[in-house]
C-alpha cells in the first residue's frame, strides 16, 4: 500500500452518524453496512450544500481512546456550514486541520480493500514511531468513478 504524508485544512462534513467500535464492526452485529445503507437512501448531497459532490467522505472521529475504544462514524460530504441541517436525521462534524499519513489501497471489491488497509493501517502504527492523533481520520471516495467491485480509495490517519 503507497503512503504520503500531506496537511489537511479543517474540513465540515455533513452527513449520516453511527457510534460503533472495531469489535462490533468485526461481528455479525457492524453497525457500518447498514450506515452505508442509510447514506445511499438519504438525499444528503443537497443537504450538505454541495461542496465538491464527487467526494464522499467517511470521517471516523470523536474516539473514546485510540483503535480499541468507540468512535463515531459520520458519512457524507463537505459542506460550508458548521450547523446542523434543519433535517434531524444528519448531522454536521469538523474535522481538524491535521497532518495525515495518506494510505491509497489496492483496487478491488470495496469491502475488501477496506478491510484490508484498516488491517496494515493498525499494522502500521504498532510497529512505526509515527504516532495516531485520533482527532479525526477519513476515507476518501471519488463518486465520479466508483466501481464497488474495483474501488480504490485513500485513508487519511491524523498523525501527531
Amino acid at each position: 500500500m503507497n503512503t504520503y504524508t500531506v496537511h489537511k485544512q479543517k474540513l465540515i462534513i455533513t452527513g449520516v452518524a453511527v457510534r460503533t467500535t472495531n469489535a462490533e464492526e468485526a461481528g455479525p452485529e457492524g453497525r457500518l453496512p447498514k450506515l452505508w445503507e442509510t447514506y445511499f437512501q438519504s438525499n444528503l448531497l443537497s443537504a450538505a450544500g454541495g461542496e465538491n459532490p464527487h467526494f464522499i467522505y467517511a470521517v471516523y472521529t470523536d474516539y473514546e481512546s485510540d483503535a480499541n475504544g468507540a468512535y463515531t462514524v459520520v458519512i457524507g460530504h463537505e459542506s460550508s456550514a458548521e450547523r446542523v441541517p434543519d433535517d434531524k436525521n444528519h448531522v454536521v462534524v469538523a474535522v481538524p486541520g491535521s497532518k495525515y499519513r495518506v494510505f491509497t489501497t489496492k483496487k478491488g471489491p470495496v469491502y475488501e480493500v477496506v478491510a484490508q488497509a484498516w488491517r496494515e493501517i493498525w499494522a502500521y502504527f504498532g510497529e512505526s514511531t509515527e504516532k495516531r492523533a485520533y482527532t479525526g481520520d477519513f476515507e476518501l471516495y471519488d463518486a465520479r468513478d466508483f466501481d464497488p467491485a474495483n474501488t480504490e480509495l485513500q485513508i487519511y490517519i491524523a498523525i501527531k
